[in-house]
């Protein structure tokens, strides 16, 4: 394999007619140049699509009150309900397969804001009332200070966490705002913490427009009463949120007196579920990826062995001579495989490196530009693919050189050194 005569005529054969050597070399460095750039890309959507979820747990659902659509227990249909405070418990004593739950509040209503003022400085911004085990549910990062605590929820201490938007609208550049407050709708807040979210496009400015305080000073500062917005709930490892969610939902209509038929009256949204079609998706897509990539690539593998062939023929006599000066037919096998397999390699090597290097720019070129990539982020491949990738290509290059080799050392000595 090492030998130096070897190489250098391996080099010969292929030098002999470059145009034809790099034309059967551009098929096989275009099959994995497009695999390279198809698989990064999906990757690239992938990884702009899971940003969106941050740190979030996906064995989540969401609940929240709509109106009845049946008449039930002397009730109307039409009826308005809202969750309450003792639904906490019936959840928790009823489902232990609970493993977060976390009620919350929004001040101005769904997808609604409030006006947020300090000194001359004032903003609109959404506020919710939270539980601490929030953070575990859809975590932030705490840039400084900290998230609410359970002596907050206990105390009704009127504190605050701001997103990192909201300080540079509401404060002075550099300013540390922990210790600070802020008014909302007549009443002062003092801020006790900064956070930043792990999303990233418009998600993530939206996320950091927020402001959280307990949920209990919500209510009573509000006038909330013991009105709960929505429910978030996640599953204990192992156990699908669809069961939680079928339970939930059970209990909430009891408790609230709506009919068990009735579909519409509680809304919820399993994440779960949408999660999983999303990674089916992005398994489909990496699977139709490399069936396309792969194919490609064959098409450029058959071209080599081809062209092997055509190889082979003109060196019939050659081949002759040798095996009548002795060469055995696995030196004639090796030789010819070592040209395909040092052909597709090569070729292969540099369509995986530009392709790579491609995918480098474009995520360049993205960052730099400063353009919004919330659906597409950092493309590229890992190393493990890349290592599979080449294992692929040397695999092709001896299977194109099998067949042309076999056909080599089928020919009789005699019959190859009368071949013209």
């Amino acid at each position: 394999m090492f030998d130096l005569d070897r190489w250098q005529e391996i080099y010969h054969v292929l030098s002999k007619n470059k145009l034809r050597t790099f034309l059967t070399a551009f098929g096989v460095f275009w099959g994995i140049f497009m695999l390279v750039i198809m698989m990064g890309s999906g990757k690239g959507l992938e990884n702009g699509i899971s940003q969106n979820f941050g740190d979030m747990a996906t064995n989540s659902v969401f609940m929240w009150a709509q109106q009845t659509s049946l008449p039930y227990k002397g009730f109307t249909r039409g009826r308005q309900f809202n969750f309450q405070n003792n639904d906490i418990d019936a959840l928790h004593a009823a489902i232990p397969e609970i493993k977060y739950l976390a009620p919350r509040t929004n001040v101005g209503g769904y997808n609604g804001s409030s006006n947020v003022i300090r000194g001359l400085k004032s903003g609109a911004f959404n506020i919710f009332g939270d539980y601490p085990v929030y953070n575990l549910i859809d975590p932030v990062n705490i840039l400084k200070g900290r998230f609410i605590n359970e002596m907050d929820i206990k105390e009704k201490r009127k504190v605050v966490v701001i997103g990192n938007r909201v300080l540079e609208v509401l404060f002075v550049k550099g300013e540390n705002p922990i210790g600070k407050y802020i008014q909302i709708q007549g009443v002062y807040f003092e801020v006790v913490g900064l956070f930043k979210s792990k999303r990233t496009g418009e998600s993530a400015i939206r996320d950091n427009s927020n402001i959280f305080m307990p949920f209990t000073t919500m209510q009573k500062t509000f006038n909330y009463g013991d009105a709960i917005g929505f429910f978030n709930i996640t599953s204990k490892e192992g156990i699908p949120v669809a069961v939680v969610e079928d339970k939930a939902i059970r209990i909430l209509k009891k408790n609230h007196s709506i009919a068990p038929q009735d579909d519409r009256a509680i809304g919820h949204f399993n994440l779960e579920v949408e999660y999983k079609k999303m990674v089916g998706l992005f398994l489909g897509i990496a699977v139709l990826v490399w069936i396309v990539g792969i194919g490609t690539l064959l098409a450029g593998v058959i071209g080599v062995s081809n062209i092997m062939l055509v190889v082979v023929k003109e060196r019939t006599k050659e081949i002759g001579i040798q095996r009548a000066i002795g060469a055995s037919p696995y030196t004639i096998i090796s030789q010819i495989i070592t040209e395909s397999i040092v052909l597709t390699t090569f070729a292969g090597y540099i369509g995986l490196s530009l392709g790579v290097s491609v995918l480098e720019l474009i995520n360049y070129l993205l960052e730099k530009s400063g353009a919004s990539t919330e659906m597409f982020l950092h493309p590229g491949i890992n190393f493990r693919v890349a290592v599979t990738a080449l294992i692929i290509l040397i695999f092709s290059g001896a299977l194109a050189g099998f067949i042309p080799a076999r056909r080599a050392v089928a020919i009789k000595p005699i019959d190859a050194l009368r071949y013209e």
